[in-house]
């Protein structure tokens, strides 16, 4: 998962060790389940499923369920069900944005093209409801199907703001809370219910990864501008290039002169750094402590997460959740 730090409650390897036999059912779970009679799609989910990833979402809802009562063969039915939907929603985020390279690989669209890899999403996606419908339980597809809906409509307001520079921190937060918050507070709750919790300690449980998801998504924007390319698996400042604006920028551009407003809006218009080099973008976020405002922002939701999950019992997956905290924030992808 390539983590550096998980605080003083649990290392990495032992946050990992706690659910990595159910990770490898969720995984095989996954595999079966990605078999399609179009033969197509069966080799698009395969190539997706082998590209790798955090793993982040399942190990959520794992850790969720064993929180609250123990893992059953629904914990890692949805597990694999939350993945799927990520996984889709990548594939459709990529031919969107025109992506040539996801997670150290080539996408899925520049090897398949566009309309077979939209369709292969599509497909993901209903098999991931279709797996969810087995459960025969009216509040996991209420749950999925309004996440869904907050996903979609979050990838429609983001094309409304491709390539404008006049995004507010509001507009901002609202496609983070769309896009990334909603499902990763969908894991922690789907967990809850598969481990027999009540509607409050499942509310509870999704409000703290809700905090989390935000201070993820808050990281994974610095990243995009600061890591190194080979550890990121994609091109550094590839959102800029393609359009959106992102925290760092948003609160660099609160302090720009008219000058470097207009780096900004040529490297928008260009849709590349030919005109506009990317070191000077990094520069100008730098100099009105962009990186460092948004760290602070990341910081103070992991923290609201922290005092969530503290309100739990102490116990091994307990604190796994409260080290979990920590990965979200000090992390190099």
């Amino acid at each position: 998962m390539g983590l550096s730090k998980l605080g003083q409650t649990l290392t990495a390897r032992e946050v990992l060790d706690l659910v990595k036999s159910d990770l490898e059912r969720v995984e095989r779970e996954i595999s079966l389940e990605s078999v399609a009679s179009v033969e197509a799609v069966t080799t698009i989910g395969r190539y997706l499923q082998a590209g790798g990833g955090k793993r982040l979402r399942p190990i959520l809802v794992l850790l969720a369920s064993k929180l609250v009562g123990g893992v059953t063969d629904g914990s890692i039915r949805m597990a694999a069900v939350v993945e799927m939907i990520h996984t889709a929603t990548l594939v459709h985020d990529d031919v969107i944005d025109i992506a040539e390279t996801r997670r150290g690989r080539p996408s899925s669209n520049t090897i398949w093209g566009n309309h077979t890899c939209v369709l292969a999403g599509d497909w993901l996606y209903m098999q991931a409801f279709q797996m969810a419908l087995r459960e025969r339980n009216f509040h996991v597809l209420d749950l999925l199907i309004a996440l869904t809906q907050m996903m979609v409509e979050g990838e429609l307001l983001q094309l409304e703001r491709i390539g404008k520079i006049a995004i507010s921190e509001a507009d901002y937060m609202e496609l983070v809370d769309r896009k990334t918050a909603s499902l990763f507070s969908a894991c922690a709750q789907l967990g809850a219910i598969m481990g027999g919790a009540g509607e409050a300690t499942e509310q509870r449980l999704g409000e703290f990864a809700w905090n989390l998801g935000i201070a993820f998504q808050l990281v994974d924007d610095v990243l995009d501008f600061t890591a190194h390319e080979k550890v990121l698996g994609k091109p550094v400042g590839s959102d800029l290039r393609e359009g959106k604006v992102t925290l760092p920028l948003i609160y660099a551009l609160e302090r720009a002169t008219s000058e470097e407003r207009q780096l900004v809006a040529d490297v928008l218009a260009d849709g590349s750094y030919e005109r506009v080099p990317f070191e000077k973008i990094l520069r100008f976020i730098e100099r009105h402590q962009g990186f460092e405002r948004v760290r602070e922002r990341a910081q103070s939701f992991t923290e609201k997460a922290r005092v969530i999950i503290n309100e739990f019992p102490e116990s091994r997956y307990q604190r796994a959740l409260a080290a979990i905290t920590d990965l979200v924030t000090d992390r190099d992808h």
